[in-house]
């Protein structure tokens, strides 16, 4: 379902409707309709299959998105609420989500980079903190530990990074307040 409302989707089908409904009155010869219709509709089908070929899904949402709603609108969750925010939407002309972060963070491989599969919201000790399940690929796990006090301080202040292997391939990098870390 949530591959049919994207954006993309949406206007891939408004053009081939629009292209339709020109054809149909093209074929029973009702000019008014038929060439605004068949104008507009196909160039719309066309920009709609250009951004489904190149769109980018949001990652699985683990946690339903108003089970932790106080404690994402604290002022001190700001940069997580941020950061949610970014992930949290289609993207479109992007090979990954937080692509240019990864990139300054010096956790990107242009040919194979990682992707990320799902966010959950967490509640360490009444602070708000997000999990992020990524997809190694190309980028080494020992490389993403070798960086984990960067990525704490990168994604806001007062944060920790703790990185946990889960599978060969995968990886969850939990961002949590430094006073609530164990």
């Amino acid at each position: 379902m949530q591959a049919l409302l994207s954006p993309g989707s949406l206007v891939t089908i408004a053009g081939a409707v629009l292209t339709v409904i020109g054809s149909i009155a093209y074929a029973t010869d009702i000019p008014n309709l038929s060439l605004p219709t068949i104008f507009y509709g196909i160039p719309i089908l066309l920009g709609g299959l250009a951004l489904k070929s190149s769109e980018l899904p949001p990652p699985q949402r683990l946690t339903p998105a108003a089970q932790y709603k106080a404690l994402r609108e604290l002022p001190e969750s700001e940069p997580l609420r941020k950061l949610l925010a970014d992930v949290d939407r289609w993207r479109y002309g992007q090979k990954a989500h937080l692509e240019s972060s990864l990139e300054v963070l010096k956790l990107w491989d242009e040919d194979a980079p990682p992707q990320l599969i799902s966010v959950e919201e967490l509640d360490c000790d009444g602070r708000y903190g997000l999990r992020l399940r990524f997809r190694c690929e190309g980028v080494p796990l020992e490389r993403w530990q070798a960086r984990a006090d960067r990525l704490g301080r990168f994604f806001g202040p007062g944060l920790q990074a703790d990185i946990q292997p889960e599978r060969r391939d995968s990886f969850s990098l939990a961002l949590v307040p430094a006073a609530a870390a164990s």
